[in-house]
């Protein structure tokens, strides 16, 4: 039987199925918590059926990335995690590893550049793998044998749902994201550049540097490239996933029994 990976951001999963039942349910915490980790562990079965995955793996955040060491402001808006939600996150782990999958919590390394590393060791050895994630970080990384699925849409993300949602290509989504920022992870992008400014510099230049050197590009645009380079520069690197770091296990260590 050929390989099949399933990749899938645990917080990310988590998260989403928590602050829907922390909404509805009228039962206690411990009552709503317990019937949450019940539906995370469903989730987890439903994915290995749909998928056909034969080596599956949860990733969970670590600490603290390289991103806010690298970028001080990083995500520093976001609100906390619920407390009633990470006491009981041993609960959510355990309610996963029931299903046989494997959870990974790294040390400092953020779940999606774990999980960016291993879909592209996967991916050049020829196996085919599934991130499960909401996440438009994952996006940049589709190709032949790797795909992004949104469980809670039941959609499988192509490069006409890019096009169609940034109204960009596929290799340009990093230098967009890097030009109008990204609100939701406090990555500035350039002071003044915004949504369509972005897409109209990605999409009539191959590179930032070309669009630099075009005299007839507006003056405004030019002067706001020219002036703000340093947080072009830095928001590249915090909206590009790291897909060369040392996990310590191998892919056999994934393999469902």
């Amino acid at each position: 039987m050929k390989p099949q990976l399933l990749l899938i951001d645990a917080l990310n999963l988590i998260r989403r199925i928590y602050a829907v039942d922390a909404n509805q349910s009228h039962h206690s915490d411990e009552h709503m918590l317990k019937a949450c980790c019940a539906r995370v562990a469903h989730a987890c079965k439903k994915l290995l059926t749909t998928t056909n995955a034969t080596h599956a793996i949860a990733v969970f955040d670590g600490d603290k990335s390289w991103r806010y060491h690298f970028y001080k402001d990083y995500k520093h808006s976001r609100a906390p995690m619920p407390e009633t939600l990470k006491s009981a996150l041993p609960h959510f782990k355990a309610a996963i590893e029931e299903t046989g999958i494997v959870v990974f919590e790294p040390t400092n390394d953020e779940a999606d550049d774990i999980i960016a590393t291993l879909a592209h060791k996967a991916a050049n050895n020829q196996i085919n793998n599934t991130i499960v994630s909401t996440d438009k970080g994952f996006l940049p990384h589709l190709n032949e044998h790797i795909e992004v699925y949104n469980y809670f849409k039941k959609q499988h993300l192509n490069k006409e749902h890019i096009e169609e949602r940034f109204a960009v290509a596929q290799h340009k989504l990093i230098d967009f994201w890097a030009l109008a920022g990204d609100k939701t992870n406090d990555i500035p992008g350039v002071k003044g550049i915004g949504t369509k400014s972005a897409q109209q510099l990605v999409n009539n230049y191959s590179s930032i540097e070309e669009a630099l050197k075009d005299e007839s590009l507006n003056a405004q645009l030019q002067k706001k490239l020219n002036e703000d380079m340093d947080m072009y520069v830095i928001s590249k690197h915090l909206v590009s996933l790291r897909t060369d770091i040392n996990l310590g296990f191998s892919l056999k260590q994934l393999r469902l029994s």
